[in-house]
């Protein structure tokens, strides 16, 4: 029987609803539309970041996660791979989104196959992609296919043939790199050695 394959969404919209989701939502449904064809048993999780905002924010301040935002990040953590999208601001990804990936624990995203995407206004933002979200991923030790999709107002109207054209080519390549990826992290504190046998060598 072919393992179930856990696929995480980030969103970090900050309106509802948004370009954000909406292309995450594109996104998605393509991974999805991929892994039937392949028949391959999955389950997907999407996480809008604008519900986490203020357990975000505390988690930075105390260091120490909400339940709601410590079960988020155990599912990204487990996950097979990541679909991470976020809006463009200031040429960069929001800070919201930021936020999210500061939490995180730093190995969390080794070998993981993550698909990347941002919305803007115009496409002379589309840069974003390789100049901001490549880098944070590589720090972060991510498998980032080749194909990230960045969507301007523009690409929503006539111009939505060549998105979904995108979209689906990035949502294959996922899906091809999943079957590559790193098993889950074990949690080397899960079984501990009983402290007498420590003592007993």
């Amino acid at each position: 029987m072919t393992t179930e394959r856990k696929i995480a969404v980030v969103s970090a919209g900050l309106t509802t609803p948004s370009s954000t989701r909406l292309l995450a939502d594109q996104l998605t449904a393509a991974v999805r539309d991929n892994l039937d064809g392949r028949g391959t048993p999955y389950q997907v999780r999407v996480f809008e970041l604008r519900d986490l905002a203020h357990d975000l924010t505390n988690n930075l301040l105390t260091g120490f996660p909400s339940k709601e935002l410590g079960e988020v990040l155990e599912y990204v953590v487990q996950a097979d791979a990541l679909i991470a999208v976020t809006p463009t601001f200031s040429a960069s990804y929001n800070g919201l989104f930021k936020m999210f990936f500061d939490v995180l624990d730093d190995k969390a995203l080794v070998g993981k196959p993550v698909l990347i995407g941002a919305t803007g206004g115009t496409e002379r933002h589309s840069l974003v992609l390789d100049y901001a979200l490549r880098p944070l991923f590589a720090y972060l030790q991510a498998v980032v296919v080749p194909t990230g999709v960045y969507a301007a107002s523009s690409d929503w109207g006539p111009h939505a043939v060549a998105l979904r054209s995108r979209v689906e080519r990035a949502a294959l390549e996922l899906v091809d790199a999943m079957s590559n990826a790193r098993p889950a992290p074990v949690d080397p504190y899960a079984n501990p050695v009983p402290f007498e046998d420590l003592l007993n060598g």
